[in-house]
């Protein structure tokens, strides 16, 4: 999502996005939601290739709005596991003290 925005800045036109997705002879449109898993895993391994096709999946308002989704259920997820608030899951992720 950001390279794309980077990419708009500098004056070069982002490629179209890819929507489909393989599946054996029968291609599937791309969703949200994948779009995000992947992108926010890509993220958390450092891997920009894989993050700027996730990126060109979607566009970057979906991107964003899937990525705030997968936040969200990680953190309750998170909260239920470790038997504490939303809040101080969220908090401790981000390395910020205790409200």
């Amino acid at each position: 999502m950001f390279d794309k925005l980077r990419r708009l800045r500098h004056g070069r036109k982002p490629s179209a996005p890819s929507t489909e997705v393989a599946s054996g002879d029968k291609a599937r449109p791309h969703n949200l939601f994948e779009a995000a898993a992947v992108y926010v895993a890509a993220a958390a391994e450092d891997d920009q290739d894989r993050l700027d096709e996730a990126a060109s999946w979607v566009s970057p308002e979906a991107l964003s709005f899937g990525v705030n989704e997968l936040a969200c259920r990680a953190v309750i997820a998170l909260a239920r596991e470790r038997d504490e608030s939303p809040r101080v899951v969220a908090r401790t992720l981000l390395g910020l003290p205790s409200a």
